[in-house]
């Protein structure tokens, strides 16, 4: 035989030897991968790779080693990275990702082993005076049966409503620009509930929180600040649907607020009133003989809006810190697992959820309170308007 067509013959078999290599090969992957999808599919909940689990190990990862991958691939990302933060450390990033410990919070040496530890693992983004990881905002989260029980209650004094109204020009005519509601609306006051002394029971259906949220509106419109509250019962949404208290409340508020903010493009801010569950020596203060229900913000870290709801938090704690000193115990940021991060603070740039006082503080604490509040973010208000204009 030709020599040409014997080499010519050999390079045929060879190359149909690849393709045939190729084709296997995609088979056997195509096949696989199929395989694979099936058991992680079918084993059990408990063992599977989760989103979370994903979002559990990237969350202990230092943020600057994000940033510092995308320098790797434009430069100008890096005049972004804080100065006192190093560039990528690989081996600290790889040792941050498979022990889920960070290196630069101690936390999450001893998180997973103390149990009850999730309380204290929370970040402080303003502490206030006092303030510090052992006594941040705790939310008691009991059944919902509990919540929606029936218990008797003293109606609280009305405040005067014939004091003289403050000298202003300012107002917003006939708009209401913010928007007050309550996700636990069933949240009441030891004091005003005779028959119970434990704060897991402190709950009523008509002397609760809401209480506060009528008494800031009418405080804002003293300051000409059109103001629209809101009463649903969102213990009955959860009843309703068949959902649980500490887990579907968030979800129930927001079908209301979206609602209302759809209905009404003026509404700009959306402050959502909670009651804390600390006790009296942490949430109360007395400035110049008079005592008031101090106030904690509460930032959803997860949510898209959390940088502008965070700077308008900001902003009125200075202004309180300048006003009424210790009267705001700061602000706190709630994110990661197990935690619902987000708090409907994904629905406006002007979202906030406080705490106003604890489970020990009377309505006359809180509506001091209400009335300091309304004073400063009035002012504030009027001194964006005026810089907008």
């Amino acid at each position: 035989m030709n020599p040409r067509i014997r080499r010519n013959k050999r390079v045929f078999l060879l190359s149909k030897h690849k393709v045939l290599v190729v084709i296997s090969s995609f088979i056997i992957s195509f096949f696989t991968v199929f395989i694979l999808v099936g058991l992680m599919t079918s084993i059990e909940p408990n063992y599977r790779v989760s989103s979370q689990t994903i979002k559990n190990w990237t969350t202990n990862v230092d943020e600057a080693h994000f940033l510092s991958l995308m320098i790797l691939e434009n430069r100008i990302f890096k005049e972004a990275l804080p100065k006192d933060k190093p560039t990528l450390d690989v081996w600290k990033a790889l040792f941050e990702v498979g022990t889920n410990i960070r290196m630069h919070d101690v936390r999450s040496l001893v998180s997973r082993e103390i149990p009850g530890f999730y309380r204290y693992d929370n970040q402080i983004l303003i502490a206030g005076e006092g303030t510090d990881y052992t006594n941040l905002t705790f939310e008691s989260n009991p059944p919902l049966d509990i919540v929606l029980e029936e218990r008797e209650a003293t109606m609280p004094n009305e405040k005067p409503v014939d004091e003289p109204k403050p000298e202003t020009d300012n107002t917003t005519g006939d708009k209401n620009v913010v928007y007050i509601y309550n996700t636990h609306n069933r949240e009441s006051f030891l004091p005003h509930l005779p028959e119970t002394d434990d704060p897991n029971s402190a709950f009523h259906n008509e002397v609760n929180i809401t209480k506060v949220s009528d008494q800031l509106a009418k405080d804002l419109e003293k300051q000409g600040i059109g103001t629209t509250v809101d009463h649903t019962d969102i213990g009955s949404i959860l009843v309703n649907n068949g959902w649980e208290y500490s887990a579907h409340s968030y979800k129930a508020s927001k079908q209301v607020v979206e609602t209302a903010l759809a209905a009404d493009s003026n509404l700009n801010f959306v402050f959502d009133l909670h009651r804390d569950s600390m006790r009296k020596d942490v949430t109360t203060i007395e400035i110049d003989g008079k005592k008031y229900a101090k106030l904690m913000f509460v930032i959803g870290g997860d949510n898209p809006n959390y940088e502008k709801n965070y700077a308008l938090a900001s902003k009125l704690y200075d202004a309180l810190e300048r006003e009424y000193p210790g009267l705001s115990r700061g602000v706190q940021k709630y994110d990661g697992a197990g935690r619902n991060g987000v708090y409907n603070q994904d629905v406006s740039d002007n979202a906030l959820t406080i705490e106003f006082g604890g489970v020990d503080n009377t309505m006359e604490e809180l509506f001091n309170t209400s009335e300091v509040f309304a004073e400063i973010f009035s002012e504030y208000y009027w001194d964006a308007e005026k810089v907008s204009n």
